[in-house]
């Protein structure tokens, strides 16, 4: 659990350590759409077994520019998760460790804004590893696609049904969908939604 002030109490006390880039605001173009795989649902229980971040600007998403991590994971992890999202236990198994996978990432992200379906979920499900291993918790800004879509549907399109999924969302503006409950698939369906709703 959070308690209030906590994420700027971190940022005080990490802001000259080796992360301390994550914690300076960011006034550029560039944000980081980002996806996680997960064993559930739960944060307090369940485990990362991927990740995909693909860094944009304006209208581009820089897909040659990705990074996607697969969490080194044991078998008591995985339960009904090798279905759901098609990563065989030799894929775990061959992993990063989870303070090396958290570390690649947080050196990719920066202090860049991170844009999601839902990224409050990946946000919780990062912030348990990243204070065991680091003492802090992810200090980016979220961008949510899903109340970007509520927003812009509101403004642009009152007559359009409300949609709640990504690929919803996605066939309502015209995105084609990419491989569902794939990290890098979701992060790619999330990045576009964000430049369109953006035009």
């Amino acid at each position: 659990m959070i308690w209030p002030g906590q994420r700027w109490w971190e940022s005080r006390s990490h802001r000259h350590g080796p992360y301390a880039a994550c914690f300076q605001p960011y006034r550029g173009p560039e944000w980081v759409a980002f996806d996680l795989e997960t064993t559930g649902l739960d944060p307090g229980r369940d485990h990362i077994l991927s990740m995909a971040m693909v860094p944009g600007a304006g209208a581009l998403l820089r897909l040659r520019e990705r990074l996607t991590l697969t969490v080194q994971s044991d078998s008591k992890h995985i339960g009904a998760a090798i279905e759901h999202h098609g990563i065989r236990p030799a894929d775990l198994a061959q992993g990063l460790p989870i303070r090396q996978a958290l570390d690649e990432m947080l050196r990719f992200v920066g202090n860049r804004p991170l844009v999601g379906y839902c990224p409050g979920f990946d946000r919780a499900m990062l912030d348990r590893p990243l204070r065991a291993c680091f003492g802090f918790g992810l200090p980016n800004r979220l961008i949510d696609v899903r109340h970007a879509y509520q927003r812009w549907r509101t403004q642009h399109a009152p007559g359009q049904p409300a949609v709640a999924n990504l690929d919803a969302i996605a066939t309502a503006l015209g995105i084609p969908l990419f491989e569902r409950h794939d990290a890098l698939g979701d992060a790619v369906t999330a990045g576009l939604i964000h430049i369109r709703l953006r035009r």
